[in-house]
Formats: structure tokens, sequence, C-alpha cells
């Protein structure tokens, strides 16, 4: 990546998990940056500081942060804005970029494959790079953010301002699309892990999970074949391998899997956040997406359809993860 001729002030456009954690490592290293945030990060980082914490003993504490509810206030004078709101909120931020900061570059940090094109068509005259995030951060109590997994930020190539530090590091990709697909099958566990209500690490561990999981994606894969779709890895094993990765017996899967990913006990999905805290979840952005591609491919997809429709039901019931079991999840 290019240096610039000077550090870039960038705008962290909602200051959630990824948000808090991506934005916090920049301060770490020196940007300057903006936080628009909601009122409760705004007062817990006010009153306990951030805390951000990870697998690997990261233990970094920030005071003093530039935090704001207010969009005309973290936008002013942005050269780069880092959107990581739910997809639901990225028409309103793509109005609020276009008021306040029309001719800042835009990386989208968003879960999904659809959000950076939205971007874009709301912001015509903008450099909007897709990204994909890999890791997973778990919100502590407070402002502390826990780092779960690991993984580099992957970047659509092109020309962008330095961001590197030690614990967070960037790579351009050139075709961030499919990249986004592969990552897209890998969070289409998100829903699993939320129905089940269970750390992620204790739900890989038992063979009828992962086999659950191996059978969504499974069929997801199909899906994307029907579409000419052919998703990139973004774990050591390609796509099409990890569903039969997941079916192997528990003790050859730890093998393997330790050598994918590094994963902790803390880990659980942002869609088991969403349903604890009461928010919408992003399922319209990953099981939506391979519904439609299924709908407009003339193919089926009932195991990804079960999953849309038992995350839906479970907000709108309004009382968290439901801890589901996999039977009660295949039905």
């Amino acid at each position: 990546m290019s240096d610039t001729a000077r550090r870039p002030r960038i705008c962290v456009a909602g200051a959630g998990s990824i948000g808090c954690f991506v934005g916090g490592l920049l301060v770490q290293a020196g940007h300057d940056v903006r936080f628009l945030a909601r009122s409760r990060i705004i007062e817990a980082v006010a009153r306990d500081g951030l805390t951000l914490t990870d697998y690997s003993g990261l233990d970094l504490h920030l005071t003093a942060l530039a935090m704001t509810d207010d969009p005309a206030e973290a936008l002013a004078e942005a050269d780069l804005v880092l959107v990581a709101v739910k997809s639901g909120a990225t028409a309103q931020i793509a109005t609020d970029i276009q008021a306040f900061a029309p001719h800042a570059q835009v990386i989208s940090l968003q879960n999904g494959v659809a959000n950076a094109d939205a971007l874009r068509r709301a912001l015509p005259q903008a450099d909007v790079r897709a990204s994909v995030v890999p890791f997973n951060v778990v919100a502590k109590s407070g402002a502390a953010f826990h780092r779960a997994s690991s993984g580099d930020i992957l970047v659509e190539a092109g020309p962008l301002p330095s961001l590197g530090n030690p614990h967070l590091i960037w790579t351009p990709h050139r075709d961030i699309a499919a990249v986004q697909w592969g990552k897209l099958l890998i969070n289409l566990g998100n829903a699993i892990n939320a129905l089940a209500d269970m750390p992620l690490l204790d739900q890989l561990h038992e063979r009828r999970w992962r086999r659950l999981i191996a059978d969504q994606m499974a069929e997801a894969l199909h899906v994307l074949r029907a579409a000419g779709i052919t998703p990139a890895k973004t774990t050591a094993a390609p796509p099409h391998l990890i569903p039969h990765i997941l079916r192997l017996p528990t003790p050859l899967f730890r093998v393997i899997a330790a050598q994918m990913l590094t994963i902790d006990a803390q880990a659980r999905s942002s869609m088991w956040e969403d349903l604890s805290r009461g928010r919408p979840t992003e399922i319209d952005a990953l099981q939506g997406e391979i519904l439609s591609l299924a709908e407009r491919n003339g193919r089926q997809a009932p195991l990804n359809t079960r999953m849309h429709a038992l995350i839906k039901a479970a907000e709108a019931a309004g009382k968290g993860p439901p801890g589901l079991g996999v039977d009660d999840i295949r039905q």
C-alpha cells in the first residue's frame, strides 16, 4: 500500500465491535481517528476507556478518544471513512458521508457481498473499496472488545494510505468479490451459533453441530455454482473442502482446524450478540443472499431457508438467542 503525504483523518463510522477494535488499533499506531458511535459506547469509553484484547496476548487500554454520535462532527474533514455499520444502516451512513465527507475515500468493513456496491451507488464520486474482515471480535462488558480468532483484513486493491499496525495487517486483494463470497459461506455459521447460544469453539468440538454447519455450507455452494460464482478461500482450506473437513471425526478435525484458524474459547458470532442485545441481525445479508441467488437460478436451499426463518422468529420474539439444539434446527 502506498503512503500518503500526510496521515489521513479517519472516521470509523459505526463504532461497534469491529469498529472499536480496528479504530483503537489505528489510534495506537498514531492515526487521527474519530469514532461515530452509539451513546452507550460513548458513555462506556468516557467512563472506563477502551480496552482491546486478543487471543495472542494483546492487552491495550486507550482513553481520551474522539467519539461522537453526531455524523457531522465525526465526518468533518475526513480523508478516509471506515464503514463498520450493520448492513441495514448502509443507506443512512452513505447519506451522511455524502453530506459531510463527499470526497473521502471509503472502505467497507461490513459483512455480506452487497454493501460496497450500495455505497458506490450512493457515492458515485467517491473511491469506495470493499474489504473482508476475517476475524471475530466479541463485545465484553463496558467498552471492552476481544478478538477471538485470527486473520488479516483483505481490502480491494488500489491506492490506500498506510494503515499498518503489528496487530492489524491490511492486505490488498485483486478479486475481493470472490473473497467476500468465501467469507459469506463461513458467516452462514453465524446463524447456527446464535440459535445454539453457545461458544463457537464448544460448538465446533461437537460433530453433530459441525455436520449441520457443513450441510448448510454445501447447500450454499451448490447455489453459488448454479449462479456461476466461484468463492475464494478465507482460511487455509478452499471453500469446497470445508464441508468435508467439518464432517471429519472430532480428533482429526481438531488437528486440521488448528492449522486453518486460531480461535479461542470466547468466540461467539456477531449474530449471537445482535440477538442478545435485541438488535436486528444481518441474516438478510447472509442467508438472504443465498436465498435470492437460489430463486434467481431455479434452485432450492431448504436449510438456509430454515436458518433465515428461525433467526427472523428470534428477532421478533425479542428474547435473545433461543438455545436450540441440532434437532430443533433441522426438524
